[in-house]
């Protein structure tokens, strides 16, 4: 139980990273194409913080070399791919139908929190795996 209400707090944390980079991108950038393009953005940053937190304390993942850690990143966000499509499809569906920044954003909620357990099973299995330790 531990880890599921540690883990719902950091999609939370990671969510929050995600709108907050989102709206500061939109804020700042107005022009073509601004919708996706924050989206983007705020993508990158939740991917960051949701990948350390998740590392750190939910999967007490220790790579044993910068090399490691960066293939368990390139892993973990491969395993991304399905669950953003998720989320950037639920954000812009909302989007699109209420043409309102709230659902906008409500939908990414929505997007974000589907693709999150879908995420969470994906890492367990694929990505935050220990290598067997060696019998001696």
């Amino acid at each position: 139980m531990k880890i599921a209400a540690l883990y719902i707090i950091f999609a939370v944390i990671a969510t929050a990273a995600n709108l907050i980079s989102q709206e500061a991108v939109s804020q700042a950038y107005g022009g073509s194409y601004s919708l996706y393009f924050s989206i983007f953005c705020g993508t990158l940053i939740g991917l960051v913080v949701k990948y350390c937190l998740d590392k750190k304390y939910i999967f007490q993942f220790q790579a044993q070399n910068k090399s490691k850690d960066a293939q368990a990143f390139l892993l973990y966000s491969s395993m991304g791919v399905i669950t953003t499509l998720i989320f950037w499809g639920t954000e812009i569906l909302f989007d699109m139908m209420y043409g309102s920044k709230f659902m906008r954003y409500l939908g990414a909620v929505l997007g974000l929190s589907i693709g999150y357990v879908v995420k969470y099973h994906l890492d367990k299995k694929y990505v935050f795996v220990q290598p067997a330790m060696a019998k001696v």
